[in-house]
């Protein structure tokens, strides 16, 4: 069960869910979009989300910030989601106006009053789940296109369902959250997708 637990926390991890959003968009959208434009935003977010991200993980850890990569106490994630919301506003200001995508931007700015609502909580000594937060978030985008496109994807869902359930537990067995933390982490990627939704549905 911790091989299992670790394995899914490290292919969930918060860091692939801004490109796995912008992959699934791609793949699910019926709207014709250039190979060219589809490049020019899957590119630049795969390297600010991960690539930049990771670089910034060596840097911090070098300097002692941060311990491990599941930034496992408060004084911890602060440095992280400072540069996390930094790297979504470049992203909402420069890379998707360039190519202007409805569904993609407003996915962003859910990803952005999640990362927001994280960096608030850690104030208030709550640490949430942003493992949770990611893939229930990716969950409720999956929801929304499938609403916004009506494409039955009802298989992609609760594949999503399945691994959202996977990831709370392996979080929970880990021991890295409470049940509160990853209640309230629940609500919040759910809740940052949902409220976006009546600007672009």
């Amino acid at each position: 069960m911790k091989v299992f637990s670790n394995l899914i926390s490290y292919i969930l991890h918060p860091l692939f869910i801004p490109i796995g959003g912008t992959i699934a968009y791609f793949l699910i959208t019926p709207k014709y979009t250039p190979v060219e434009v589809q490049s020019a935003s899957i590119l630049p977010i795969f390297i600010l989300t991960v690539i930049i991200p990771i670089v910034t993980f060596l840097i911090l850890k070098n300097l002692g910030v941060v311990n491990t990569l599941f930034l496992e106490n408060i004084a911890e994630r602060k440095y992280p989601l400072y540069i996390h919301i930094s790297i979504l506003l470049l992203i909402l200001y420069k890379v998707i106006p360039n190519n202007y995508i409805t569904e993609l931007y407003f996915y962003f700015t859910g990803l952005l009053g999640a990362a927001m609502a994280s960096l608030l909580m850690l104030f208030f000594k709550i640490k949430t789940s942003l493992h949770v937060i990611g893939v229930s978030g990716l969950l409720m985008y999956l929801i929304n296109l499938s609403i916004h496109f009506e494409i039955n994807l009802i298989i992609a869902i609760s594949i999503f369902v399945l691994l959202t359930g996977s990831v709370i537990t392996a979080r929970l067995y880990l021991r890295a959250h409470t049940r509160i933390e990853v209640v309230t982490a629940l609500f919040i990627g759910i809740l940052s997708q949902l409220l976006t939704v009546r600007y672009w549905l």
